[in-house]
């Protein structure tokens, strides 16, 4: 069931997605500055790519606790607009019956999207 929910997934905007999330992650990663914040976005284009089965966990990461200001940039740079936009996108979703599971998973990358760092995904394939 998980592989037939990421194919519709693939088809109604999520590959769209996460290649956008991917881009954008290759763009940061130009500058070498932008690395942490490329490997976030590449976090949340990962979970764009494959939502139905995958887990997102706090993780005690190797940033320590300087993942609290990391965070509050993100959140001041983009991250609430990401996640306003999956909430939105979520809120939409769960009107129909049939949306509810894919709206669910834009829930869970709005959750992402708004504090990435000391985050991990983990894929369910």
């Amino acid at each position: 069931m998980k592989i037939l929910g990421n194919i519709i997934w693939w088809i109604c905007g999520g590959l769209e997605a996460a290649v956008g999330y991917f881009l954008g992650s290759l763009a940061m990663a130009i500058t070498i500055i932008g690395i942490p914040v490329a490997l976030q976005t590449f976090k949340l284009g990962l979970l764009c790519l494959w939502p139905f089965g995958s887990k997102v966990e706090d993780c005690e990461s190797s940033i320590g606790c300087i993942r609290i200001p990391l965070n509050i940039i993100w959140i001041i740079c983009g991250g609430l607009w990401a996640c306003l936009m999956h909430i939105f996108f979520g809120i939409l979703l769960c009107i129909t019956i049939i949306g509810i599971p894919f709206g669910r998973q834009h829930f869970k990358m709005a959750g992402l999207s708004l504090t990435p760092f000391g985050k991990k995904v983990t894929l369910g394939f």
